[in-house]
């Protein structure tokens, strides 16, 4: 994709999506780590579902600490994998405790050292947490990427490189949550709804054309 369609795609997405924000609800940075350790595999609406009724009273790395990890499988059992993330969840307050005075650290390598922590889940606490310039590619924005023609890429890193070296800076921000947001509600995996995309003209998606006419 040339440039200048870059920067026309951006445009007209930052036109309907307008100031990007997480689905996820937390009180803090610490509470927005948790959250995002525990949307793995499970959505943003049943993550908050559960966290909504633990974050009033527990929103600190030595509050899950003292729980322990039984008491958080028992408080987050309805989510997906729940004994993994309740293990990831613990460890992690201990080591934000131990090594980083109870903080979460602006520092991508700080944060992927954390237990549980990939680089997604580094990269959404440092754009939405500290208003960093990263790009998180999650299962929305690999495949928008990879239909468009934005950022051909075989797996997320690939994917990932791929936008730091396009995205024009202006767009740096905001752009993994205007695609990520892009790719739920509009280019779905399914039953993309082209009829209704604002970067159709720039896509280079090879359904596109019959989706369009139906």
């Amino acid at each position: 994709m040339k440039s200048g369609e870059i920067n026309s795609l951006f445009k007209n997405l930052s036109k309907v999506i307008k100031n990007p924000k997480s689905d996820l609800k937390y009180k803090n940075k610490f509470t927005l780590l948790v959250s995002v350790v525990l949307s793995a595999q499970c959505t943003d609406v049943n993550v908050n579902n559960v966290t909504k009724n633990i974050y009033p009273k527990y929103n600190k790395p030595e509050h899950f600490v003292r729980l322990g990890r039984k008491k958080i499988e028992k408080l987050i059992k309805s989510i997906g994998l729940f004994r993994n993330k309740a293990k990831s969840v613990y460890l992690l307050s201990k080591q934000l405790i131990k090594k980083h005075n109870g903080k979460v650290p602006k520092n991508f390598d700080a944060l992927h050292a954390l237990p549980g922590v990939g680089r997604k889940t580094a990269s959404v606490v440092l754009n939405e947490g500290f208003g960093l310039p990263t790009i998180a590619v999650d299962t929305h924005v690999f495949r928008v990427s990879n239909r468009t023609g934005l950022a051909y890429g075989k797996n997320p890193d690939e994917v990932q490189k791929r936008l730091y070296e396009v995205v024009p800076k202006k767009y740096l921000k905001n752009a993994g949550h205007t695609i990520l947001l892009h790719g739920r509600y509009i280019c779905k995996a399914r039953a993309p709804s082209c009829k209704t995309c604002v970067i159709i003209k720039y896509c280079k998606y090879k359904h596109k054309e019959l989706l369009w006419k139906y």
